[in-house]
């Protein structure tokens, strides 16, 4: 009787597991039969619609985003298989695809390309509105897949960012997708690592057999101990619940793998840095025999245990698990049977996806469409445009438009800037530029436009206004006369043009209307102006070279002696007797107030080797930065006193100061000033909502103030102190954009006599260290000058001091730059951001003290209060050049110039290796 009803239950569960498989079936049958669906799918480059035979979605061309056919190449044979090149002569490009999608809907999309024609060397990005989801070159996979929630609008911009080179595209689709993938994430775009199938190894499922148009991978595991194991639609006995809305096809859960023991799978080339991963397990019992309890395994994620697996638990023999985990470049997932367990692991499928974040306020709605008036009133006018061409997608996201600078305003962002001189704009100035009351500057000048100056209503907060060279009409008082904002107006050089100001304008900053720059129908006139002009040249020139010469000094060689800081017209140089040694009264914090103070850290605005950095407010008002010790923190205690004494006995207005500490439950915690401007690195080529175009007298000022910094540090109370950390990421900027060292807590005093000299352990980072501390452990303040003199790279080319992603022979700024500089190819190494507008003997200074600092040996370098003296002589030569050039502005001369010649190389020395930047030890940089 017992063995008659066991028989009849495993009919009826049998039974149940195959009404179940002919319902999902249907199910995807069904979805098949309507393939288009909320599906956009784009073939770039097709000559008409198309639809593929094995899938039967329908494809359509590109034309709609655009319709140019001369950027089309072949990639494949056949028509359907062409690509789309894209490229611009503008450093700001991007190039979008705007996607229909429902307000908070979840979607996946993935882009293909052609990355067999792809250069070595060249890169660009892809990204989804405002987050950056991945780097394409020659390396990489042949697709990008994301999934993503629209957040609040009904379209979602795909675009491509300019990176080097070209960039391309062979297809796109969008397809709906899961909520669930986005139930339990902060971040609003998941990208896509793997999806394996894994106990498939015949081929890849995907659509329409996965309704959702997953790929699926197919799994060869060549481990001869794993089992694959499958099972047919109607020989498995277990019931699926059809809720579960993540649930992969049942091709995919028929089959499986299956070990005694454990189960492994391996990813080494993760993302570079510490980043948060969802994994999705899905498993189902194929073995009808087996009873809960029976099998029990452990899930690992890097050694660390996650989960304890009993399939059958539930009364469920399908089981998907969600797990959340931050890796730093690999990912150890393994499934281990439990002790008490009969049988080992089994797995069906697994998907791995990354957490991204665009650290983007949304824009606001308003500028948008003001924004997106003024772009179709422009193109009405001007089809052909280059400039007008890049300008798709968000207007500021993930990088603003071309000639648009943006900025947060009450938690969204508004342009702030516009300059498209000389764009080779004409037609009417479009009236919807008035309504970009977000706007401080507006630079129209130097193009043919035509018509009235949009009349700004006095919400607006404009403060400069250029308009010269046109052939504007009208009064330009009425347009002006309600911005309460405005102090600069230049005009000139618009024939039929109302001249009269506003009366409650006196005070602007104007030309008066002038033409300087146009030909004068009056010849006595012209002749006069280029008479003047022509004269103060003369002596603008005469008195320019007694000043080179009087400031001149030889290339790379640096007197040891002091340098008495003084005053001058041009910049203010502090003297040390205004800092003091004395004991600085340090706060202590209570734990409560730290928490209070940062809101239990709600706002994370960076990361270092201590521990995650949070923004904060003190009781009396005063913004902070919160630096707390993580548990995983590469510095221990011992960072934390060094940093906490050393603070609590300097002050210097070049070094942060530190406000206060905690040290309470196990919690270290120091508290500084809030830098708004960020770090210098971050203005450079941080993330690009914190980079911002540094011109070049500004990057000589923070340079300059970054060596005072360390100037005293090496001359502080008659004992050198070494920072051991100089680079662009501890040098943050105050709100006036005062540079300032930070990050002290591997600062250690130099050797005196009677110490070994040597270092025990080697801090520092890739790319900044020097080379001889490196191979010799032998600390000294030069050592911070070779750092130093790679800030000083950074400031001049904008560029990383390292990065493997760059073709090999300019993986490190150091070994790229020396060569050029060498040979008086500077122009090629400078940041395109400020080509032109610098002076050449300011900027020779600089690479010529850059070229001293990274000398391999430490005897050849200056010391800081020499590179101090030579920054304030090429600051000088900056300043005074910017006051001569705009004397001279107005007679139509050139806004810069830059100067090249050859530099003086010092004697030969023996050559020495760099040491390997990314060799893990002996000893381990930081």
């Amino acid at each position: 009787m017992e063995q008659r009803r066991r028989q009849q239950q495993q009919q009826l569960h049998n039974a149940i597991t195959t009404l179940i498989i002919i319902i999902i079936n249907f199910i995807i049958f069904a979805q098949s039969q309507q393939p288009q669906q909320g599906f956009v799918s784009i073939q770039c480059c097709a000559e008409a619609n198309f639809t593929e035979q094995i899938t039967n979605i329908t494809y359509i061309p590109d034309d709609n985003w655009y319709p140019d056919k001369t950027s089309c190449r072949d990639t494949k044979h056949g028509a359907q298989r062409k690509s789309r090149i894209f490229s611009s002569e503008y450093n700001n490009c991007k190039w979008c695809y705007t996607l229909p999608t429902r307000i908070n809907g979840v979607y996946l999309i993935r882009a293909t390309f052609p990355l067999k024609n792809a250069s070595p060397d060249s890169f660009f990005k892809v990204s989804i509105g405002a987050t950056i989801l991945a780097r394409v070159n020659s390396d990489s996979k042949p697709y990008v897949e994301a999934i993503f929630k629209s957040a609040t609008k009904n379209y979602t911009h795909f675009c491509l960012v300019k990176g080097k080179g070209k960039a391309f595209l062979s297809k796109m689709e969008l397809r709906p997708s899961h909520q669930d993938y986005v139930k339990k994430n902060a971040s609003r775009v998941l990208k896509l690592l793997d999806r394996v199938d894994v106990g498939n190894k015949e081929s890849d499922i995907k659509y329409p057999t996965d309704p959702y148009d997953r790929l699926w991978r197919a799994h060869s595991y060549h481990d001869p101990t794993v089992n694959y194991i499958s099972s047919s639609s109607s020989s498995y006995n277990g019931n699926i619940t059809i809720a579960d809305s993540m649930l992969p096809p049942p091709q995919v859960l028929q089959t499986a793998l299956t070990h005694k023991e454990r189960l492994e799978f391996y990813y080494k080339d993760l993302d570079e840095g510490s980043h948060d991963y969802n994994i999705y397990l899905h498993f189902l019992e194929l073995n009808n025999s087996v009873r809960s309890g029976e099998r029990i395994f452990h899930v690992y994620i890097n050694n660390e245990k996650k989960q304890e697996i009993d399939i059958l638990a539930t009364g469920s023999h399908y089981l998907a698990t969600f797990l959340n985990f931050t890796a730093k470049g690999t990912l150890n997932l393994t499934l281990v049977k439990a002790p008490n367990a009969r049988l080992g692991p089994i797995c069906n499928a697994y998907e791995i996806l990354l957490q991204t974040y665009s650290g983007h306020e949304e824009m606001n709605e308003d500028e948008v469409n003001a924004i997106t008036k003024v772009k179709d009133e422009l193109v009405a006018e001007n089809k052909d445009n280059h400039v007008l061409q890049t300008w798709s997608g968000d207007p500021c996201l993930p990088l603003p438009w071309h000639g648009l600078s943006c900025e947060a305003f009450n938690g969204t962002l508004a342009i702030t800037k516009m300059d498209l001189s000389k764009s080779r704009l004409a037609g009417p100035l479009p009236p919807s530029m008035a309504e970009l009351i977000h706007l401080k500057e507006l630079n129209l000048s130097s193009n043919r436009f035509t018509g009235t100056i949009p009349r700004f209503p006095a919400s607006s907060m404009l403060i400069s206004l250029d308009v010269r060279n046109n052939d504007l009409t009208g009064n330009i008082s009425w347009s002006v006369s309600d911005i309460s904002h405005l102090n600069i107006l230049y005009y000139g050089c618009n024939r039929h043009l109302h001249e009269r100001l506003p009366q409650n304008k006196s005070n602007l900053i104007t030309d008066d209307g002038k033409c300087n720059n146009s030909s004068s129908s009056h010849s006595a006139k012209a002749i006069l102006i280029g008479t003047i002009a022509g004269g103060i040249l003369l002596v603008a020139v005469v008195a320019g070279a007694c000043f080179v010469c009087l400031y001149r000094k030889k290339p790379k060689k640096f007197e040891a002696k002091g340098h008495t800081m003084s005053k001058n017209a041009i910049y203010s140089v502090s003297s040390t007797e205004d800092v003091t040694a004395k004991s600085i009264s340090i706060q202590c914090f209570t734990l409560e107030c730290i928490e209070n103070a940062t809101q239990r850290y709600k706002t994370l605005i960076g990361e270092g080797g201590f521990g995650p950095v949070y923004r904060g407010t003190l009781p009396d008002g005063q913004d902070v930065a919160v630096k707390v010790r993580s548990d995983t923190s590469t510095q221990g205690t011992r960072e934390f006193n060094n940093e906490l004494n050393l603070l609590s006995s300097i002050r210097h207005e070049n070094l942060v100061p530190l406000i206060g500490y905690c040290s309470e439950n196990d919690q270290q915690i120091l508290v500084y000033p809030f830098m708004s401007n960020g770090s210098l690195q971050d203005r450079l080529y941080g993330a690009a909502s914190k980079r911002k175009t540094l011109d070049w007298p500004a990057r000589l000022s923070i340079a300059l103030g970054a060596a005072r910094g360390l100037t005293y540090l090496h001359t502080f109370s008659e004992r050198c102190l070494i920072h051991r950390d100089v680079k662009s990421s501890n040098i943050l900027l105050d709100h006036s954009m005062c540079a300032k060292v930070a990050d002290f807590g591997f600062s250690k005093y130099a050797s005196q006599e009677g110490d070994s000299g040597t270092s025990l352990e080697v801090r520092g980072t890739a790319g900044y260290m020097d080379p001889e501390y490196y191979s010799t452990q032998h600390l000294s303040a030069k050592s911070d000058v070779f750092s130093f003199g790679v800030v000083l790279l950074e400031i001049v080319c904008g560029r990383e001091p390292l990065n493997i992603n760059r073709p090999r022979n300019e993986w490190s700024l150091v070994e790229w730059a020396k060569p050029h500089i060498r040979n008086s190819r500077v122009e090629e190494i400078v940041d395109p951001s400020i080509k032109g507008s610098y002076h050449g003997e300011a900027m020779w200074r600089v690479v010529e003290v850059a070229l001293a600092c990274i000398e391999p040996y430490s005897a050849y370098r200056p010391s800081m209060s020499d590179l101090v003296r030579e920054l304030e002589d090429a600051f000088i030569i900056e300043n005074n050049a910017s006051e001569y050039m705009r004397s001279i502005e107005s007679f139509g001369g050139s806004n810069r110039y830059s100067i090249e010649r050859p530099i003086a190389l010092p004697n030969p020395i023996p050559a020495e290796p760099s040491p390997i930047l990314l060799q893990p030890s002996p000893p381990q940089p930081r």
